[in-house]
């Protein structure tokens, strides 16, 4: 399985590309014995949360996220101690072992969705500041940032999309709810990687500047060839999610190396978390 960010060669050797939901949700489906994720560390531990009697790898094991290593489970539990009546809202892009530590987890695809599902009133929504601020504006509830973030998403800036639009002014600009809210402000559409391949698909337009990591473009390119897409900024390169190559690729599936393992009861913690996520998504 491949995230939409991975290099387009290894996209297309893939037997499942998309987004960290898309991931979730095709791990509880899978009747196989090993997975092999193209992604980066916290992806697979996901498919190993879910899947325990399979054995699941990592093409890389040295693709991490710098916004999942901003928290850590102490850190959350200082938080909660602050913030009592709050339930914690987690993202995906964390560890575990701070999943274990959460009422349930989200997507950027279903974030806003969750938020509304919690019973309650007030939320701890980590770690990523970006998208918990745009679940805010789509909500009446209280939602308490934590200071995280994307590295890649916040190099993107509203000077970027500006000079895009005037470059490109009948494009249609489509950006992800990871960014800044500056930048989401001069969007068009605010969208997780999935959710941008249905809009686009099924839009009229035929121009598209988008604002993410600048490995989804080879995935619409491919399912809309009568379109057209530009990526906002070239700054837009994670490069934790290129370190996969076809070469590790193929020796971690030879040598079954890189194997994830997550201790018994973070486990069962963390999938509670997910499980949650799951059913409401």
């Amino acid at each position: 399985m491949a995230h939409n960010y991975q290099r387009p060669e290894v996209q297309d050797i893939a037997d499942f590309v998309g987004d960290s939901l898309e991931l979730a949700r095709k791990a509880t489906q899978l009747e196989v014995k090993v997975i092999v994720l193209c992604a980066v560390h916290f992806m697979a531990e996901n498919a190993a949360i879910l899947n325990p009697s399979r054995t699941v790898l990592l093409a890389e094991s040295s693709a991490g996220c710098p916004m999942a290593d901003m928290i850590d489970a102490d850190e959350l539990r200082e938080w909660k101690k602050k913030y009592p009546k709050a339930a914690v809202v987690c993202y995906v892009n964390t560890t575990a072992e701070v999943k274990a530590e959460s009422d349930i987890c989200c997507t950027s695809a279903n974030a806003v969705k969750v938020v509304e599902d919690v019973p309650n009133d007030e939320i701890l929504f980590i770690p990523d500041r970006n998208l918990g601020h745009f679940v805010a504006t789509k909500t009446k509830k209280k939602i308490i940032l934590y200071p995280g973030y994307c590295v890649t998403h916040a190099r993107l800036t509203a000077k970027h999309v500006l000079a895009a639009k005037e470059a490109h002014p009948d494009a249609k600009v489509v950006v992800h709810p990871e960014c800044t809210a500056e930048v989401i402000a001069l969007a068009d559409a605010v969208l997780s990687t999935s959710q941008m391949a249905r809009y686009i698909k099924e839009s009229p337009a035929k121009k598209f500047l988008i604002g993410t990591e600048e490995g989804i473009i080879h995935r619409l390119k491919k399912e809309n060839p009568g379109k057209t897409f530009y990526v906002v900024s070239r700054a837009m390169v994670c490069p934790n999610m290129k370190k996969t190559t076809l070469e590790k690729l193929a020796t971690t599936m030879e040598t079954r190396r890189n194997v994830i393992v997550v201790p018994e009861d973070i486990r069962l913690r963390a999938k509670r978390a997910l499980d949650r996520m799951l059913e409401i998504a």
